[in-house]
């Protein structure tokens, strides 16, 4: 990396003696104002401090990054102010030398690009947080893609977490207990382990690929050992369209994508107990027969068998509506804290007939769903203003973060594939197999 860890440390903690002055003065000045002026004020620190983790984040490649952009997936960890900000690093970050990359193929594939492979395009075709992707041939002919992780990103990664990490909680954002704080930045740090280690994402991508073998339509590329390591990862070129691309085909073409990437994410969950948990729209392709390719299996989490049953339970409960055994399930699933508040019924109920729309689910939806008109993400932001008062009563959940990362983003394909479709059978179709009691 060209900045050594000093400045980077440096740089870090700069960012985060400032944050502590801003948090420090905004608490000073609104002492004595009202509850009303108070909320605006902590609003607008929150947005500035969102803006200047960005800012610094931004211009440090590597695992910072990453950290900002792990940030802003799990929403509902970081104040909105502070996510929004920190979605503008997942934009593509500007690439590396290829000096620096082709040093870096050759100390880990242990040979001379020249002999590993016959054509290597120097320019990437993907850029992101970690490394970049690169097209090439190798001598036998195939066409692959290769993964470079930019040297020097592992070694910052647990130092740069916890920079970040202090900075959030001094500017007051981390608004959760100890336990839980360790428990999702464990999750968090977990997670950045994984994807900076191309020997688990390779192992990763036999498991999947084994998995989906027989499912029509599901792409998954193919590992290339011999030109792969920790640091490089070689696999079959599979290309495709874009989602913006596939948003303008028919809407049969577009159900039959909307079909699969649900099996993609349910199959797994259901089926493998693992699943691939960053549905980024950079990590699927498609092709104008409907068949859907996907990338990237770095960030994947299994799940034990109880925790499935206990997703599974969830859904069933949510989808008939029992509002009674729905409650006692959150608290199983350390979403609900376990306390004597009472929660009215309508709450719940409320909640289902907004989250159960996409999924055509009667009496709240009737027949196939138009997600190029969805409305939902704002009815939920609307519900979420109205219902603050019962906020307290719910937390983070390590174990359904990755979950939850996964079930929103793949909503967010869904609206900006604009398909229209009835997912209610495929819903029944995994929620039908037999409950453990």
């Amino acid at each position: 990396m060209a900045k050594s860890s000093g400045k980077r440390f440096m740089k870090l903690a700069g960012m985060t003696a400032s944050i502590a002055g801003k948090a420090a003065k905004n608490s000073l000045k609104h002492l004595s104002s009202d509850e009303e002026k108070r909320l605006q004020a902590r609003s607008e620190l929150m947005q500035d401090v969102g803006i200047q983790i960005a800012e610094t984040l931004g211009e440090m490649k590597g695992a910072v990054m990453k950290v900002g952009q792990i940030a802003s997936q799990y929403k509902d960890v970081f104040p909105p102010e502070v996510a929004t900000a920190l979605e503008k690093l997942q934009k593509d970050a500007p690439p590396m030398p290829y000096a620096q990359i082709r040093a870096q193929v050759e100390r880990e594939l242990k040979a001379p690009i020249s002999e590993l492979f016959s054509e290597f395009d120097e320019t990437p075709f993907a850029a992101a947080s970690i490394g970049q992707v690169h097209k090439a041939t190798l001598l036998s002919g195939q066409k692959v893609v290769v993964k470079v992780q930019y040297p020097g990103v592992d070694e910052n990664c647990d130092s740069d977490l916890k920079q970040v990490r202090m900075a959030l909680k001094i500017a007051g954002v981390l608004n959760m207990s100890r336990e839980l704080q360790e428990q999702l930045f464990n999750e968090i740090r977990q997670s950045l382990h994984d994807e900076l280690d191309y020997i688990k994402e390779a192992h990763n991508l036999r498991v999947f690929g084994a998995f989906h073998v027989s499912d029509k339509g599901l792409i998954i590329p193919k590992v290339i050992s011999s030109h792969s390591s920790k640091r490089v990862l070689t696999l079959t070129e599979e290309m495709g369209e874009t989602l913006a691309v596939a948003a303008t085909w028919d809407n049969d073409i577009k159900q039959k994508i909307a079909e699969r990437l649900f099996h993609f994410s349910a199959g797994q969950l259901f089926g493998l107990y693992r699943m691939h948990c960053d549905p980024h729209p950079g990590n699927f392709a498609f092709l104008a027969d409907g068949s859907v390719i996907a990338y990237d299996f770095g960030g994947t989490r299994s799940y034990s068998d109880s925790e499935v049953q206990l997703f599974r339970r969830f859904a069933q409960h949510a989808v008939k509506g029992d509002v009674t055994a729905l409650e006692q399930d959150l608290v199983a699933l350390d979403v609900r804290r376990d306390d004597n508040t009472n929660i009215p019924g309508e709450f719940y109920e409320k909640w289902l007939s907004i989250g159960l729309k996409p999924l055509s689910i009667a009496p709240y939806q009737e027949g196939a769903f138009d997600f190029a008109t969805s409305q939902v993400h704002h009815e939920a932001i609307t519900q979420m203003r109205t219902s603050l008062k019962y906020f307290g009563q719910f937390q983070p959940s390590a174990t359904t973060m990755m979950l939850d990362r996964t079930v929103s983003g793949q909503y967010w394909n869904l609206v900006n594939l604009g398909v229209k479709i009835d997912l209610s059978s495929l819903v029944e179709g995994y929620l039908k197999t037999p409950m453990h009691s």
